[in-house]
């Protein structure tokens, strides 16, 4: 068999392709790190069980809506080609939509119709939120096995693709960031401030929200014109079906009766709870070590190393991923996936479980530097195997799109990569589900989070100190056990993978083959 040749992406390509997901992740952690971990709870007090059920709800429509886009984005054929149209028209639609989540009631201060109100906004515009980012996150992520035939390509821009998904990670600190804006808002409640403590501490959030919302458009515009600028270069090179007569119910066999996607399937879906290090990183970060306000930075008569707490801290969430998601490509051309893959789950699931451990081991004060440095490598390497199993996850995902086209004659990108769109929000729902039975369990909720916060702003109290240091606790718990346990038991299904590396390598090596055959009879 001679050697073919392989038509791939160019540098500019691949360069507009890279900042334009980086402009996706900064859209969705402006949503997930700022509006589901800490906006709706923390600033507009909807207590933590309907936030839970909001974001579960929402979640579980995934499931049916990931695959219905799926579906469409195979049966797109256009001038464009199959998945670039949906990244030149809607990054726009969905920046507008992402503002408007963040623009509702506060509920501690409305009655009666007035809380369902505010929570039924919450809802609505949330949904609409994840279902417009589908529409871009399936053909974004699609469009990377339809840019190249090269199987060393591929793996590059996937691999380069979870590292600007990283980079854009930096929309966590959005969390961080409105307190620096308050500023500008105090004199507009200033007639409040110095009235009695319920007033004061209106003020106060009064204020915080009005900060947030400002920061809020400022990210949300920044990250739509990176997003646009994916769709404006990128180029479709590998043909897709002629005709796709598939509707949504085959597209779902199609998924499931694929061996090696159904494990990578249900290797993710019980992964779910490793999502509840992104949801709570920073909301720790925020609270633990800054009693929930980034102002203390620097503070007279405070802890003058606590940027440096916090900045370790931040860097081991995010520096580790990187790290990880940058060797990984590099390792899959050394070894099999399969073993990859299923050391970062397993080798993962340890640093994950010691973080607890050391919580408990300092007595609940992790605030001393020894503590924050041990704290931060244990974290480090956590999130290392998170980035690594991403990086994995995409690439195996995309080796099943191969897979499926030796086999039986079609490519279904959009299919299989709405798969991982939905494991993504699946094991957020899951872990937004477990993290509010653990807040309505010890109260970090609602109202009495209103009076929490209000102490952290009018006392000296810390925040690991309240009621016994069970808040504390609850955050500690929730990054470390549940994950340890998901993580062990997602490499069960991945114990006998389904397709080899050998094995997909001819695969690949004929459809290329195929492909130029076609053409030079054509």
């Amino acid at each position: 068999m001679g050697e073919t040749k392989s038509h791939t992406y160019s540098k500019g390509e691949l360069f507009g392709y890279l900042t334009g997901m980086f402009g996706q992740n900064l859209i969705y952690q402006v949503i997930a790190a700022g509006l589901v971990s800490y906006y709706l709870g923390s600033v507009l007090y909807i207590p933590a069980a309907a936030v839970s059920a909001i974001i579960f709800v929402a979640r579980i429509w995934d499931a049916i809506n990931d695959p219905m886009m799926g579906t469409i984005v195979d049966k797109t054929h256009t001038k464009w080609g199959k998945c670039r149209p949906y990244l030149l028209f809607f990054p726009v639609i969905i920046g507008i939509m992402t503002i408007l989540c963040f623009v509702n009631g506060r509920y501690t201060d409305a009655e009666g119709f007035g809380k369902v109100l505010i929570v039924a906004w919450a809802a609505v515009s949330y949904i609409m939120w994840g279902m417009l980012f589908t529409v871009c996150d399936i053909p974004l992520w699609g469009i990377t096995s339809l840019m190249t035939e090269d199987q060393n390509d591929r793996a590059k821009i996937l691999g380069l693709a979870r590292i600007a998904a990283i980079i854009g990670g930096i929309g966590t600190v959005i969390t961080f960031i409105p307190d620096m804006f308050k500023g500008m808002f105090e004199g507009k409640y200033n007639a409040m401030v110095g009235t009695d403590g319920y007033t004061q501490a209106m003020a106060i959030d009064d204020t915080k929200k009005a900060a947030w919302i400002f920061t809020v458009i400022l990210f949300t515009v920044v990250g739509t014109i990176f997003f646009q600028i994916a769709g404006i270069v990128t180029r479709e090179r590998v043909p897709g079906d002629a005709e796709d007569k598939r509707g949504f119910i085959d597209n779902f066999k199609i998924m499931w009766n694929c061996l090696p996607f159904r494990q990578i399937l249900i290797s993710g879906v019980l992964r779910s709870p490793l999502q509840l290090l992104m949801i709570l990183a920073m909301p720790l970060a925020m609270y633990y070590f800054l009693d929930n306000d980034t102002n203390n930075i620097g503070k007279e008569g405070g802890d003058s190393l606590l940027l440096l707490k916090v900045g370790l801290i931040a860097l081991a969430v995010f520096g580790a991923q990187f790290v990880a998601s940058a060797i990984t490509p590099a390792l899959v051309k050394k070894y099999e996936n399969r073993k990859i893959y299923n050391f970062y789950t397993i080798a993962g699931a340890v640093p994950y479980a010691l973080i607890f451990v050391a919580f408990k081991l300092s007595g609940g004060n992790l605030t001393t530097l020894p503590w924050s440095i041990c704290l931060a490598i244990l974290i480090g390497l956590a999130a290392a195997s998170m980035g690594g199993i991403n990086v994995m996850q995409s690439i195996m995902i995309a080796d099943c799109v191969d897979y499926e086209e030796y086999h039986k004659g079609y490519r279904p990108d959009g299919v299989f990569f709405s798969g991982q769109s939905f494991l993504t929000k699946l094991a957020g729902g899951i872990a937004a589900l477990i993290q509010g039975v653990v807040y309505t369990i010890v109260h970090f909720s609602g109202d009495n989070l209103a009076k929490i916060n209000n102490t952290l702003a009018t006392t000296d109290t810390h925040f690991y100190e309240l009621d016994g240091g069970k808040y504390a606790a609850a955050m500690f718990f929730l990054i470390s056990i549940p994950i340890a346990v998901g993580m062990i038991l997602s490499a069960l299904p991945m114990k006998n993978y389904a397709m080899t590396d050998a094995e997909h390598k001819q695969m690949l090596d004929e459809l290329v083959e195929r492909r130029n055959s076609n053409k030079e009879n054509q």
